[in-house]
């Protein structure tokens, strides 16, 4: 576990309560949006701790950081293939609200966001709750 995995992990965990809240206020596009980048910092947290062969600055684009965690985490486990897909569904959904104009529903947040926790989670007890995180 390294400085890097710890950061991101605390961030993916502020993520989705900074989700709750701003879905509880209202802020649907907003919600979405923290949602998907708990799941990206997690997804991010999990390639570095994995020691996958891939490069740091993989995040450098959004889908660079998608296919790696696909290929190297999902395809050949340990992450169950729902989680894959629910990383994808997020995105799609994080580019309606912040890009596309469209109106995302309620219902849709409120379940990116139940997502994301349930992503979290299991990010943290396959690489780091046995660490102490």
């Amino acid at each position: 576990m390294t400085k890097t995995t710890v950061a991101l992990m605390a961030k993916a965990r502020q993520a989705v309560v900074s989700a709750r809240l701003l879905l509880e206020a209202g802020d649907v596009d907003g919600a979405c949006n923290r949602a998907y980048y708990a799941m990206f910092d997690a997804a991010r947290a999990a390639i570095i701790a994995s020691k996958a062969p891939v490069s740091l600055d993989i995040a450098r684009t959004h889908g660079g950081l998608i296919a790696a965690f696909s290929l190297h985490l999902v395809k050949n486990g340990p992450i169950p293939h729902e989680f894959g897909r629910l990383l994808n569904r997020a995105e799609e959904i994080r580019l309606v609200a912040d890009y596309r104009g469209d109106v995302v529903g309620l219902a849709d947040a409120r379940e990116m966001v139940d997502q994301a926790e349930r992503f979290v989670t299991l990010i943290r007890n396959l690489f780091f709750l046995s660490q102490g995180q």
